[in-house]
């Protein structure tokens, strides 16, 4: 520890008198250095933590609220403490001086003409010194047993707990997806502190979201939360591949030696995390292929080396769901499918294809799922209709065509296959490669309209929608069924085609869906 206030006034050879005690708290407050000097503003040059040694001569002649504005340039300054030296300018203490430390609470004592200023600076030093040697004794002794936990069978378990014993404090690992992977105690932040009204999981919900909001940005990074303490935060892995985040509560120990500590951890847990990277990447090539099979309609073969590997397949009926994220959030976005797998224990599964990731997941828990994957990764989704695991190659067609209008809705976007069959084949087909071509049929009558302010484009729409029935047009139009028949035949002599056909018409109805 560093030395105190109290810890030069019990220093029996130094002698010293205290004047003004101040409160317990100040006269305990570290002590960085001591400094000598008598100019009248001496603050330029002492930093926080410093004991100030003064002679007095800057008083001499001073005015009266000299004093006052000394102390508490010293008090804004970080000054800790002031001894003033008696019988070599003046004998005593100014009593505006002494008035002006009680009125500050700053702890003033006063050293006798036998001790000399250097005997208190030298002291400090020796102290200081001792206290440095001691902390880095301490960090080098915590290194090494660290270093000697990564041996064991689960050496990430075990460095993290050392770290915690080390410390003094709450440890956890957030894994790339977001989710507490292990703490260390456990539920050591997310315990209700005695007389606090804050709930059980507030602070660990605080903790989670904000090493969230870091892997999110994909960058190496740390930073602070308060979650009923402080929290320090750091990613661990390397930008663009987050392997995780580390999670250190406040506690005395994290100080320079400390933080020397959080950084050997960091290294040693980066590198456990990097040894599962090939693991983790053999498992995803599995299961990319046992989904290729699945898909294929070799089911038993994936389905007895999925029993071995993660448990049974979901039950039937199950939907595909193929997912399209930003490939910044691939990684992540296995890793909480994984955890999803882990936790639904048989009723998801996935794979990761060319076309991004395919997910079998049961129908009872496909909305559920499909939603967390949205909003977390900001992921375009196609599900299929719940089908048998005889029909999953069709159910995979279905995912694809979905996925293709989730994408054109945009990153987050969920679409249903039956939302797209609804609208029928002819919708589907006028969405594909047509549109350049609707928008060079419709031009006749998109240029008239503009060039006239005539409707033939609504009236045209309106009217097929009806079924080519002129009564109904009028209706919904708002206008005479004459008035429909001569916009129709308008449209007829601009477009150069006969809409009485069923052809045609369908042609038409084709146009102005793609360009919806």
């Amino acid at each position: 520890m560093l030395p105190t206030v109290q810890t030069l006034l019990d220093r029996r050879e130094l002698a010293l008198g205290l004047l003004v005690p101040g409160d317990p708290a100040a006269r305990e407050a570290p002590v960085r250095w001591a400094h000598s000097s008598d100019l009248p503003d001496p603050t330029p040059f002492l930093g926080a933590g410093q004991v100030l040694l003064t002679t007095g001569t800057q008083f001499d002649g001073a005015s009266d609220g000299f004093a006052t504005e000394y102390v508490a340039r010293l008090v804004e300054a970080g000054v800790v403490g002031l001894g003033f030296g008696t019988e070599v300018i003046r004998a005593g203490t100014p009593e505006p001086l002494v008035a002006a430390c009680t009125a500050h609470g700053l702890p003033l004592f006063e050293v006798p003409y036998r001790t000399p200023f250097i005997a208190i600076a030298r002291l400090v030093a020796d102290l200081v010194a001792e206290d440095t040697y001691a902390r880095q004794a301490w960090a080098l002794s915590a290194q090494r047993a660290i270093s000697l936990a990564a041996l064991r069978p689960d050496g990430l378990s075990a460095i993290l707990a050392e770290l915690s014993h080390r410390l003094g404090t709450w440890v956890g690992l957030i894994d790339a997806a977001g989710a507490l992977d292990r703490e260390f105690p456990p539920g050591g932040l997310g315990a209700a502190r005695a007389g606090s009204e804050t709930s059980s999981t507030a602070p660990l919900d605080a903790v989670l979201g904000a090493a969230r909001d870091l892997l999110r940005r994909g960058r190496r990074a740390s930073r602070s939360v308060d979650a009923g303490e402080r929290v320090t935060l750091q990613t661990l892995g390397s930008g663009g591949s987050l392997r995780g985040v580390l999670a250190v509560g406040d506690s005395p120990e994290l100080d320079e030696a400390g933080r020397e500590v959080v950084t050997a951890v960091l290294a040693l847990a980066g590198l456990a995390l990097e040894q599962h990277r090939d693991l983790d990447r053999a498992r995803g090539h599995l299961r990319s292929g046992l989904v290729r099979s699945i898909l294929a309609g070799d089911l038993d073969l994936a389905a007895q080396v999925a029993a071995e590997m993660w448990g049974p397949l979901p039950t039937a009926p199950v939907r595909v769901a193929v997912v399209d994220a930003a490939a910044e959030h691939a990684e992540r976005l296995a890793e909480r499918l994984e955890l999803r797998a882990d936790a639904r224990g048989g009723r998801l599964f996935f794979g990761r294809i060319a076309d991004g990731f395919v997910v079998l997941v049961e129908d009872a828990d496909a909305a559920d799922v499909a939603a967390d994957l949205a909003a977390e990764f900001e992921a375009a989704i196609g599900l299929s209709d719940p089908v048998g695991y005889d029909r999953i190659p069709v159910a995979h067609e279905q995912a694809q065509r979905a996925r293709e209008r989730a994408v054109e809705a945009g990153p987050g976007t969920i679409v249903r296959f039956d939302e797209v069959s609804r609208q029928g084949v002819l919708a589907f087909l006028a969405r594909t490669d047509a549109r350049a071509v609707a928008l060079a049929t419709l031009d006749p009558l998109v240029a008239h309209d503009a060039a006239n302010g005539t409707a033939l484009v609504e009236t045209v729409r309106t009217w097929l929608a009806c079924g080519g029935q002129f009564d109904r047009a009028a209706h919904e139009l708002g206008v005479h069924r004459h008035t429909v028949r001569a916009r129709i035949a308008l449209a007829e002599r601009l477009l150069g085609r006969d809409l009485s056909g069923f052809h045609a018409k369908a042609d038409l109805w084709a146009a102005l869906l793609a360009v919806d």
